[in-house]
């Protein structure tokens, strides 16, 4: 029998817009279960219509809280117009990444395959806080249909800030799947910032995601990483990454930032090395 999946995606845009690579993540989402979109920043219809017909619903309106905001108004959706218990699984996922890079349905069978309630693509493994990374993470129903799960989801509001968010909700999920006895994993574990640092070592383990915060973090010095990714994924995938970033800062910064100029890129990895020892930036 056909695996049935339901995806609830959250996604932003600071400009309002469905760039190429949210709708290439979503299409690729498609082929393998059915996709709720929900937005938060006040998208368009004519943006939305980019993704209509790869989504059972799509809707986009600033609410502020953020990806589990998203997730909890796809959640309410899919309560109020589908049948959840006809699923056999149910993630939740969203764009801060770009990808998959590699094809998505090995993946989601491997983490069906595993004997664990929840799983993810990569686990965070914090001393005290272990959790499974909110982008993208997957139940089966023992959870998705608990009434534990129901209720923190609908729990979820306005926080004052982005760390609020993440001890509250993202750490806090993982935490509620231990206390009411289901056990979790990922395909990868990735200590600290790695996951957004180790992007070309990360590639070649097959991970089939790229943070989007790698375009602008550390000075630029992940360029050349970001290079050697973009030089081996499809040509679709990376018109759909260029064309999104090209959106969001312009085509000289993008020119910038993927320079081969040996001599620009030791300048920015010297640049940031001094910025972390003097400055304690990341």
């Amino acid at each position: 029998m056909k695996t049935k999946r339901l995806f609830l995606f959250a996604g932003y845009n600071p400009k309002n817009l469905v760039d190429d690579a949210l709708a290439y993540y979503v299409h690729e989402l498609s082929k393998c279960g059915d996709v709720i979109v929900v937005m938060d920043c006040d998208c368009p219809k004519s943006e939305l219509k980019k993704i209509d017909k790869y989504c059972v619903h799509a809707s986009g309106a600033r609410h502020g809280e953020y990806d589990f905001g998203s997730y909890k108004r796809a959640y309410i959706w899919a309560t109020k117009n589908l049948n959840l218990s006809d699923y056999d699984f149910v993630y939740m996922v969203n764009d801060s990444v770009y990808g998959p890079m590699y094809p998505i349905s090995q993946y989601l069978k491997r983490m069906e395959s595993l004997p664990h309630d929840a799983f993810g693509i990569v686990c965070n493994p914090h001393k005290h806080h272990p959790h499974i990374q909110s982008w993208f993470i997957g139940m089966n129903k023992n959870v998705f249909t608990s009434k534990w799960l129901k209720e923190f989801i609908l729990s979820i509001t306005k926080l004052p800030s982005k760390g609020a968010i993440t001890r509250q909700y993202e750490h806090g999920f993982s935490k509620l799947l231990t206390t009411h006895g289901h056990g979790w994993t990922c395909l990868y574990t990735v200590r600290g910032r790695g996951v957004y640092n180790k992007i070309k070592k990360l590639y070649r383990k097959k991970m089939p995601f790229m943070k989007r915060v790698a375009f602008t973090r550390t000075h630029g010095a992940l360029g050349r990483q970001i290079v050697y990714i973009l030089n081996h994924i499809s040509p679709k995938l990376r018109d759909a990454i260029l064309n999104s970033v090209t959106d969001l800062y312009g085509t000289k910064y993008v020119k910038w930032l993927l320079t081969r100029n040996p001599l620009r890129i030791a300048c920015r990895k010297i640049h940031h090395m001094f910025h972390k020892i003097y400055s304690g930036g990341f």
